[in-house]
């Protein structure tokens, strides 16, 4: 008995040592593409970065690697052709999507805020969009969703594109034109803000949800994958709301992990941290649940968008988003 016991212990001991030289199945990560609509070292995408710094994909079992765009519009074009699983834009991309018939949906919404904000020069003195007729204001791109909300600003206060000089300047020469003063504001996000102040410009925010309440960033996937890998949907959606839930309870320590991550902002945490508590400020809070969608927000911009000829018309609401991936996460 004692000859077996021994036996049996050794035969354990050997049957470990095989198992500990295979390949954990931890390391065999699926790898996706995730398409951006801008350079991923913009502190816009510090969720998306934090997620992956701190391991989110990597413990749902994903490799991610995230691939620029040509925006949110591009973006959503794209995984609609299943040409990429998944990408980001704005929440309300998928209403110019699908009056396109690009079968996309918004999975979740990382904020209850407006992305947008009219950033102007202070000594203008520019109060509404009313008074930039005949000004130029820069945007990322015509074919990016903060390109229509600054429309939508524009049409809340009379006015058109053709009252005002847009111009689509790429994700440096949006703020960079504006410090330099040949632009009389932004149509930004809280990246270019900050980057436009710490370049010595004073400014004025006006968010766009004071005129026009477009969206936050969204997680876009195909009507296609949802049906067929509604789990690699969820692991994202999880995952990602993490790296933005890290932004909302510590900016400083976010920025901390995010700089170690991002070798472009390696030494400006402090930068950083003021754009996570502009963004914290301006788009992240509110939400009763995070990443949910507002139904009845994203109807009213339908119905926008619609009646100013930006799509040609509307379909069913329910068609243009899911909060199934969010409930209860």
């Amino acid at each position: 008995m004692m000859m077996m016991t021994a036996t049996t212990r050794r035969l354990c001991l050997a049957l470990l040592t095989a198992l500990a030289a295979l390949p954990s199945p931890a390391a065999e990560l699926q790898e996706i593409n995730y398409l951006l609509p801008a350079p991923g070292t913009l502190p816009a995408f510090g969720p998306w970065m934090l997620a992956q710094a701190k391991g989110y994909y990597a413990a749902e079992g994903l490799k991610v690697n995230f691939v620029a765009g040509r925006g949110g519009v591009d973006v959503a074009k794209q995984v609609g052709a299943g040409n990429a699983v998944v990408g980001g834009a704005l929440g309300d991309t998928p209403i110019i999507a699908r009056a396109q018939g690009i079968p996309v949906k918004a999975v979740a919404v990382l904020g209850a805020g407006s992305l947008m904000q009219l950033v102007s020069h202070e000594d203008m003195h520019i109060d509404s969009p009313r008074e930039l007729r005949g000004k130029t204001v820069t945007t990322l791109a015509y074919t990016d969703t903060t390109y229509y909300a600054l429309l939508g600003m524009l049409s809340k206060s009379g006015m058109t594109k053709n009252d005002v000089d847009i111009q689509a300047a790429g994700p440096a020469g949006v703020w960079q034109l504006f410090v330099s003063r040949k632009a009389a504001a932004i149509a930004s996000v809280p990246d270019w803000t900050v980057a436009a102040m710490e370049a010595g410009a004073k400014v004025s925010i006006i968010p766009a949800d004071v005129y026009f309440k477009s969206m936050a960033q969204a997680i876009l996937v195909s009507d296609e994958t949802i049906q067929k890998n509604p789990q690699l949907v969820q692991k994202l959606v999880r995952a990602t709301l993490k790296g933005m839930k890290d932004i909302m309870a510590n900016p400083k320590a976010a920025a901390a992990a995010y700089t170690a991550h991002v070798p472009a902002h390696k030494g400006k945490e402090a930068s950083i941290e003021k754009v996570f508590e502009m963004y914290n400020k301006y788009v992240y809070a509110g939400q009763k649940l995070p990443g949910l969608m507002d139904e009845g927000r994203l109807a009213e911009l339908q119905k926008f968008y619609v009646s100013n000829a930006i799509v040609a018309k509307e379909v069913p609401v329910k068609e243009l988003y899911t909060n199934q991936f969010v409930a209860g996460k």
